[in-house]
């Protein structure tokens, strides 16, 4: 079994585990606070980031793009309908778009300054940057949840899956933000209703069972966060 250094609310941690959750694959996983800076994490990954993936030999793989690529090398290649990537290039160059607008630029401006303010801060030691929460970057992230909500929405609506027409590292991508920002009740789902159509039929998977069940210390999910129809 491979072993995966992840945290519960990090998106792109989550996108790896539905990733190998889709191909029937058990991680091991290990919570790591990337802020402690643990000597034996460093080892593996000097950058001290995360998703880490120990991989056959016990060789770490670093960053989600990276270790969805490799999935796919190594597995996906073999699954043929089931493939998280598609056949065709240009195909795969829309798939590789979309993941990296979900775990890079929505990260980058909603998902990862919610998660810092109000998950990891209050956890967080004063002296590697823990405290009050800042409300200003509370506020700028979530004026701009509706903006990439509304471009959801419209994939959803216009597009059986959100990069084609079966589901793919897209929609695992997209699932994987959404969730965090879910379980902080942080969406209006009442003004989405393609997206969360959409996001029913991926919380419904399998592979998206183990991450309704995740929990952090101080905040409890909102009360829908684990049904399958809300």
């Amino acid at each position: 079994m491979l072993t995966l250094f992840h945290h519960p609310m990090f998106a792109s941690c989550r996108f790896v585990r539905l990733a190998f959750g889709e191909y029937g694959e058990e991680l091991a996983l290990i919570e790591e606070k990337p802020w402690a800076r643990r000597r034996e994490f460093l080892a593996l990954n000097a950058a001290g980031t995360l998703p880490v993936l120990l991989a056959e030999g016990d060789v770490p793989i670093i960053g989600a793009g990276v270790i969805a690529e490799y999935l796919d090398e190594t597995r996906g290649v073999l699954k043929r309908e089931r493939r998280l990537f598609a056949e065709d290039p240009m195909e795969r160059a829309e798939i590789r778009r979309l993941v990296d607008w979900y775990l890079v630029k929505t990260d980058s401006e909603v998902t990862k300054h919610l998660v810092r303010e109000r998950v990891l801060k209050p956890l967080m030691p004063n002296e590697v940057g823990g405290g009050s929460p800042d409300s200003g970057a509370i506020r700028a992230a979530r004026a701009n949840i509706r903006q990439h909500m509304k471009y959801t929405n419209w994939l959803a609506g216009t597009r059986h899956w959100l990069a084609g027409p079966r589901i793919t590292y897209a929609d695992l991508a997209a699932a994987a933000g959404i969730s965090v920002l879910d379980y902080l009740g942080e969406i209006d789902w009442s003004d989405n209703s393609a997206a969360r159509d959409w996001y029913t039929r991926v919380k419904s998977r399998p592979s998206f069972r183990p991450l309704l069940g995740d929990r952090v210390r101080g905040i409890s999910p909102v009360s829908h966060y684990a049904d399958l129809d809300f």
